[in-house]
């Protein structure tokens, strides 16, 4: 419930904040981060236009840098994760730009996971599996390893048995 609120009032804080003002950036970054990454579709869409429409954002100094999925391929086996991993470079340095990366870590990695998982759904039900895999292995390294998280070969070639296996 605190989530919602949290959420809405952080939409509503966007919408009614004048554009540029010092108090819509320093009063609203945060709550527009937060609802930037929220492990739901509606949040996702919302920072991926904004991604590709940074203009109106541009007051608020997010970084917007990518490394993509670090030390791992972009596309393992053929899954595109890559917008999913440039949603989570953007939560983890915008956090922790603001000093506030601890507290907000584990929701920019289930955030991930939701964002892979959405990436898998959208494939046949043949490899589906194989792609939840993946996107779990991907998931469990940014989880436990932070940002210098990376997927080994080994893992990669176990998700490929179980595709050819399907």
């Amino acid at each position: 419930m605190t989530r919602r609120i949290a959420l809405i009032l952080a939409l509503a804080l966007a919408l009614v904040a004048p554009a540029g003002s010092a108090w819509a950036t320093a009063t609203a970054k945060p709550d527009v981060l937060l609802s930037w990454t929220q492990p739901t579709a509606a949040s996702y869409a919302s920072w991926n236009a904004a991604r590709l429409d940074r203009g109106p954002w541009q007051e608020y100094g997010f970084d917007w840098s990518t490394d993509d999925c670090s030390a791992s391929p972009e596309r393992p086996l053929g899954f595109n994760f890559t917008v999913a991993c440039r949603h989570h470079d953007f939560g983890y340095r915008n956090y922790k730009e603001l000093g506030t990366f601890r507290a907000n870590k584990a929701r920019v990695d289930d955030t991930f996971y939701a964002d892979m998982k959405r990436v898998c759904a959208r494939h046949h039900i043949a490899v589906r599996a194989a792609c939840y895999t993946v996107a779990w292995t991907y998931y469990q390294a940014v989880r436990v390893f932070g940002s210098v998280g990376s997927v080994r070969q080994a893992e990669l070639d176990r998700a490929a048995a179980m595709i050819r296996e399907n």
